[in-house]
């Protein structure tokens, strides 16, 4: 993925693979498109689904949040890797050990396949995770903030490519990570849209100057009257110029 050229990655939250591909088959151009492949969908279309879009020319971001002990986690990794989509994600929460071999078994099954390897994001902690239930339900005393810095730079010194992160937690990342690591920021919605069960959301055009690498949305464009309108005008806000 080119840094130069950030993505509006559009989430296929859709229940089968026919509502998903009749959905980008809307666009004139799909092969202009970035989508993410969610659980929801993979499960119900698995392989074919991924290889049905990459036909179409779609870049696919596949988002399993792959977190299982090591070894398990590699041979997983090792099929996505050998799909040639242009993500994929794994839960930093699982650890260095099992974060290092998700890449071993992504680079392995690109190898195998022939294929340009998927860049590695780490989840930090879910954009529906408040404060509160970081500190009563998964009992971490750090604050949120605080708890998304660690498992950045944890993910970072087991070899991943990058996190899955709010755009609220960005700025505080970035000094403590490579320049060319990658911030892909879910919950983004339009100033007067539902959040839906986002907690920690913000803008397109807040999320750029924040300093995301890309953002991941769903339901305002999929769920959109005209969902191919919906989409140029928040792409049109994504790519609004950063003025110093």
């Amino acid at each position: 993925m080119n840094q130069a050229e950030p993505p509006l990655i559009i989430a296929l939250d859709f229940p089968t693979p026919d509502d998903a591909l009749a959905f980008v088959q809307r666009f004139d151009h799909p092969e202009e498109l970035f989508c993410k492949v969610g659980m929801e969908l993979y499960y119900q279309g698995g392989p074919a689904v991924v290889r049905q879009l990459q036909a179409l020319g779609v870049r696919v971001f596949l988002d399993l949040k792959l977190h299982d002990i090591p070894n398990t986690v590699e041979r997983a990794a090792r099929i996505i890797g050998g799909l040639g989509v242009a993500l994929t994600t794994v839960h930093a929460q699982g650890g260095r050990k099992m974060m290092a071999a998700a890449v071993r078994g992504v680079r392995a099954g690109a190898a195998d396949a022939g294929v340009q390897p998927a860049k590695v994001l780490a989840i930090t902690q879910l954009t529906s995770t408040s404060p509160a239930a970081l500190r009563d339900e998964q009992q971490v005393a750090v604050p949120l903030p605080d708890s998304v810095n660690h498992l950045a730079q944890l993910a970072a010194t087991s070899g991943l490519d990058g996190v899955v992160s709010s755009a609220a937690e960005v700025a505080g990342m970035r000094p403590h990570l490579p320049d060319d690591f990658l911030f892909i920021t879910p919950g983004i919605r339009l100033a007067d849209a539902h959040v839906d069960d986002q907690v920690r959301v913000m803008t397109p055009d807040a999320a750029r100057r924040a300093g995301s690498s890309g953002i991941v949305v769903g339901r305002p464009i999929t769920q959109a009257t005209d969902p191919v309108a919906a989409y140029q005008h928040i792409k049109s806000l994504w790519e609004e110029p950063i003025h110093e």
